[in-house]
């Protein structure tokens, strides 16, 4: 694709990156084939191909971004199924990361909609007040219905059932291996995941200790900064994510790290970007440490070796989040460890296509976030599984909310098939059938 910054534009080392990935572009449209919101929109501007064509003229011309960019640009779900599609390695998550962020400089939203976002940026990335939100939903969640607005409606219907109190094992501290120690880790705990579930936590850390990890919950790491980057909120996305650097080095210049594990595949893909992110920050040479040493949980379990278990007669529809599929292209390493764990493993049609989580996005753009749900559940059932498994929270809570198999984490299963509890979900679930 052609582009036309001028010299003094390309100065600015985040547009001289939108001009590198927009250059990449050959206008092939390959993208469309499996971006989501054009299968269900139907229109060119909700496909990459179209955000493309909108974000170059924004970012050449240099106006502030306008109504029509900032709707078809929030629709988009970065589950960058466009990249993996792309035969021209167009990197599309910087390019529209970048746009976020000029959008978020550069045009005023409705009072509603910067409340809104207001409201889930400093609600969501710390686990504290989280709870305390969510406890308040279930308080209103009966009162969902007569919401006005449908994202009024989606937050407080977002709400689970159970709220889980407080593992003290998100707490920093160190765990020793059970089995001769092999290496040391360092946990990324998360935000999000340790108000709605903490079971996940919990199975990763036992399992990683019985296969011979030394643990390590740092002091200072919390939220990687995912939700507040991709809201375009770059300034609080990159302190979150600094602080982050700092904790992990502080171990890694200490008592040593093999690994930066984590188990929330959307936290996956923006700490494996930190070396893009800080490029021209201070912290580079430590963010991209930090980058290289981040592994999701799937690849240190096979690192690890996971022992053959023996045929469970249970069969696993695993949810691939795209994340993982497209974001870090981990696409058969889940698979492989359950099928050698000895669980059945199926996969749902389409299994490219996302399930409409997108980190806020199930919340800022129910509509469309719905119809990916049905989708995505349908197409799980079809397979009759006895449950569904995934790698990424986001992704649990929404398929959760949309049918009766239970969803747990891969790692779950895992921990459940070399020695720990059964999932709870499960458990649940059997109990109620």
């Amino acid at each position: 694709m052609q582009t036309n910054f001028t010299a003094e534009q390309l100065k600015d080392p985040a547009t001289a990156r939108a001009n590198e990935v927009l250059r990449a572009c050959v206008h092939c449209g390959f993208c469309t084939a499996t971006c989501p919101t054009y299968q269900v929109l139907g229109d060119e501007l909700d496909s990459p191909r179209g955000r493309i064509y909108l974000i170059k003229e924004m970012l050449e011309t240099g106006r502030p971004a306008d109504e029509k960019t900032v709707k078809h640009v929030d629709r988009c779900l970065s589950c960058l199924a466009c990249m993996t599609t792309c035969p021209s390695g167009v990197h599309y998550m910087h390019l529209v990361d970048h746009a976020r962020e000029y959008i978020e400089a550069t045009y005023k939203r409705p009072l509603m909609d910067r409340i809104l976002r207001g409201v889930l940026a400093q609600v969501l990335p710390y686990p504290g007040r989280f709870r305390v939100a969510l406890l308040a939903a279930k308080i209103g969640r009966p009162f969902a219905r007569f919401m006005p607005d449908p994202r009024l409606k989606a937050m407080l219907q977002m709400a689970p059932r159970r709220i889980p109190p407080v593992s003290r094992n998100d707490d920093p501290q160190t765990f020793a291996p059970t089995a001769p120690k092999r290496m040391r880790v360092a946990l990324m705990t998360g935000c999000a995941q340790k108000a709605l579930n903490t079971d996940i936590n919990d199975a990763t850390i036992r399992i990683l200790r019985r296969l011979g990890a030394e643990v390590v919950v740092a002091q200072g790491a919390g939220c990687c900064g995912a939700l507040t980057h991709h809201m375009g909120k770059s300034d609080q996305s990159h302190a979150s994510a600094a602080a982050n650097i700092r904790a992990w080095m502080a171990e890694k210049n200490g008592a040593g790290l093999d690994a930066i594990v984590i188990n929330t595949s959307g936290c996956g893909t923006t700490v494996k970007d930190y070396g893009h992110m800080f490029r021209n920050d201070p912290l580079a040479a430590e963010a991209a440490t930090v980058a290289g040493m981040a592994m999701d949980i799937s690849e240190v379990l096979t690192k690890l070796g996971l022992p053959e278990g023996a045929p469970k007669g249970i069969k696993v529809a695993y949810h691939a989040a795209c994340s993982l599929q497209h974001g870090q292209q981990i696409k058969t390493l889940p698979k492989d460890l359950l099928k050698r764990a000895g669980f059945t493993v199926v996969e749902p049609a389409d299994s490219h296509l996302c399930c409409g989580s997108a980190g806020t996005y199930n919340l800022m753009q129910p509509e469309i976030s719905q119809q990916l749900k049905a989708r995505k559940v349908e197409t799980l059932e079809a397979r009759r599984p006895d449950i569904i498994a995934a790698g990424n929270i986001g992704c649990m809570m929404q398929i959760g909310s949309g049918t009766k198999v239970p969803v747990v984490h891969t790692v779950e299963l895992l921990d459940w098939a070399t020695g720990g509890p059964k999932p709870r979900a499960w458990v649940e679930a059997l109990e109620h059938a």
